[in-house]
Formats: C-alpha cells, structure tokens, sequence
C-alpha cells in the first residue's frame, strides 16, 4: 500500500466505545431495490455483500419508521416484526467481513411522494418544498401535536428492531429536506407551539428523536451500541437553514454523546454561501466547532484515494464513500493492496452484472442525467 494512504486504514473507537476496522464508510445510498411488500430483497443483499469488504462501517438506505414517512419507492420500512427477519440478513450481511453495521432510519415529511402515502403528505407545517416537480411540491398537512408524538416513538420502535435485527448502530437522517430537517428549517417549520420558533425552539424535535432512540438503546441494548445523526449543513430556500443555524444544531448535538455526525455534502470542499463569514470548508468548519466532541464523518465526491485522504486531513477522523462504492465495489481492496491506479470511475451499459446492481438502481444509475459518469463499453474498460 501507498504510505500516504496509511491513515485510511487505521482503527478508530467510536465515542460509545465501539472499535472500526480502519476509517471508511460505506455511505447511505438509496437504491429503490426492497421487495414489494417492504421486506429487504435478496438483490439487496448482494449489492451490500459486494461493497463491505474493506469498509469499516457500512450504513443503510434509509428505512422508514412509519408507513406515512416513505420516501422512495421499493424501500425497506424499519418498524415491525414483520421487518426483522429481513433486516436480521440485511445486518449479517454487512457484518460479514468486520465491518460495522448501521441501520439509517428516517421519515421523509413533505418530500414523501403523494402516491406512497395514499397522498396524506404531512410536515410540521402546511409549506410546500421548494425541490418538487416544477419548482414545488405539494402542499403538506401540517402534523399534530400527538402525531409528532407518534412519529418520535417510532423512531424508538425502530431503534428496537435494530437492536433485535443485530444491528450495531442506527443513523438518525436529520439530512437531506427530510422530516426531521424540516423541523429544524425555518422554511418549513411554521409552528407557533412547543416544537417551533426561533432556532433553539426548532431544535426540540430533533432532540427528542435522538433521545428517544437513547433511551431504547439504553434500555434494550445488550453492549455498546452506535447512534449516529446525519445533517444538511445548509439550505438553498429562503427562509432557510444557514451554516449559523448549523453551528447552534451541532453544539446541541455535540452535548448528546453520539457516536458520531455525518455530514451531507455534494462536495467535501464546499464552502458556506451564507451565515459564518468564513472561506473555509464546511467540513473544516464543523470540524473545527465540534470535532473534539463527537467524530465528524466527511463526505461529498469523494473519489479518488487521495480525496479520501484530503478529507482526513481536515481533522475529520472518518471518510464516506457513496457514489464511487457503486462505480467500483472493490476500491478499498485496491488502495489497501497498491493498485490504486485500478480504479474504476466511469461505467459502461454492459456494467450491471459485473458491479451487482438490482434492476431498479440499474435504471437510476443510466437514466438520471449527470447522477454517474456513464461511458461507452470500450471506453470503460480503457
């Protein structure tokens, strides 16, 4: 192995004790490949299989706590007996290899397409997105106070089949517009009770989801157990969530004893557009505030080997994968044998079987314009 890249392989012990293998995430990807019926697939599972072998934590796609917080479609739902035996192979699965299994858990709010939830779209408040089709998306119902109630004990269910699944961690998903962001969102978030108001009244839903999931964890966990939270650093509306906002969220946080925060970044080098005047990188911003708390895992087009060792090098003890996992399944093998110049970063038309993608993340991966470097077979296999 390059010497540079000696500290991506390195062990870290996480805040709650538990030891990764080196500093590597297999990072959340939606792939739409569940079972009809909401049970994880056995396409799935091969998929996983595939891209856990080097990686020392390897986190979920999203499930969804309850039914009326789906996001995508054929996506596995993380509350019910039912559920457990297909996320007791899913954890086997991922663990097989000495990774770390995490489960993310979400609720997807106003960005739940109507046609999954028999078109009862809720959200803390009756705003609609500013990213649906057309520039806007439907218009939510806001939720009840004994709704929200409802919806933070399902985050603890789901917590529960984690545990019993064998799970050894969940991921809250406080990102990417969903629910739980858009609590914390002043676009979003109207509310004139408890769980809205200024930026510290909106952080009361947030926080009662991570202590809900605590306290079952606490309550039900046999060992060391990971909890982790994922967050949008900003936003694009107006009123928006501005890197300011972020730096109240993740003091918060901070105090929590998480296991870790996972930042949500298109780009690890990223700047703040508004709220902090600071030129310097999201990342090493939130490092910097936070870092000596809580390990800050960083992400965002992380591609090449020494990408990943940029992000380290920002202070962040922890570098994710997403992307560039589905375009080559055996890059951590490759930069931990020397054969970094290997590496695959583009895929060919022929490239489904070779990578095992399911047929419904196959068709994302071609069909939606820009998402994956897309090149003609020869070219491919230059």
């Amino acid at each position: 192995m390059n010497p540079k890249y000696n500290a991506l392989f390195e062990p870290f012990t996480l805040n709650d004790g538990i030891q990764l293998k080196n500093r590597l995430v297999l990072a959340p990807m939606t792939h739409s490949s569940s079972n009809p019926d909401e049970t994880v697939s056995d396409a799935e599972l091969e998929y996983y299989a595939s891209r856990t072998t080097g990686v020392g934590l390897a986190i979920t796609a999203v499930a969804h706590v309850t039914p009326g917080g789906k996001g995508f479609a054929n996506q596995f739902r993380a509350v019910g007996e039912e559920f457990t035996p297909g996320l007791t192979r899913l954890a086997e699965t991922l663990k097989k290899n000495g990774a770390k299994a995490v489960l993310q858990i979400f609720h997807a709010g106003r960005l739940a397409p109507p046609e999954l939830v028999d078109g009862d779209v809720t959200a803390p408040s009756a705003v609609p997105s500013e990213r649906g089709d057309g520039g806007q998306g439907p218009t939510p119902r806001e939720l009840t106070g004994q709704e929200i109630e409802d919806i933070i004990k399902d985050f603890g269910k789901a917590t529960a089949n984690a545990i019993a699944a064998g799970f050894d961690g969940v991921e809250i998903h406080g990102a990417n517009g969903y629910l739980i962001q858009q609590f914390f969102s002043p676009h979003s978030n109207r509310r004139e009770d408890k769980w809205g108001g200024d930026v510290h009244q909106r952080l009361a839903f947030p926080l009662a989801v991570v202590d809900e999931v605590q306290r079952v964890v606490k309550e039900q966990a046999k060992g060391p157990f990971i909890v982790g939270y994922r967050f949008s650093p900003e936003e694009p509306e107006t009123p928006g969530i501005t890197m300011a906002d972020t730096l109240v969220l993740i003091d918060a946080l901070a105090d929590k004893n998480l296991s870790y925060l996972h930042t949500s970044l298109m780009e690890y080098t990223s700047v703040p557009r508004r709220g902090v005047e600071d030129t310097r990188s999201r990342l090493v911003i939130i490092q910097e505030r936070v870092g000596a708390k809580v390990p800050v895992i960083g992400v965002g087009s992380v591609k090449t080997p020494d990408d990943a060792a940029a992000v380290l090098e920002t202070g962040a003890p922890l570098v994710a994968l997403g992307r560039q996992l589905i375009v080559d399944p055996t890059w951590v093998e490759k930069v931990q044998s020397g054969r970094e110049d290997e590496i695959l970063y583009t895929i060919s038309k022929n490239d489904q079987k070779a990578l095992t993608l399911p047929d419904p993340l196959w068709n994302m991966v071609i069909n939606i314009p820009g998402w994956f470097p897309i090149v003609e077979a020869e070219e491919s296999a230059k």
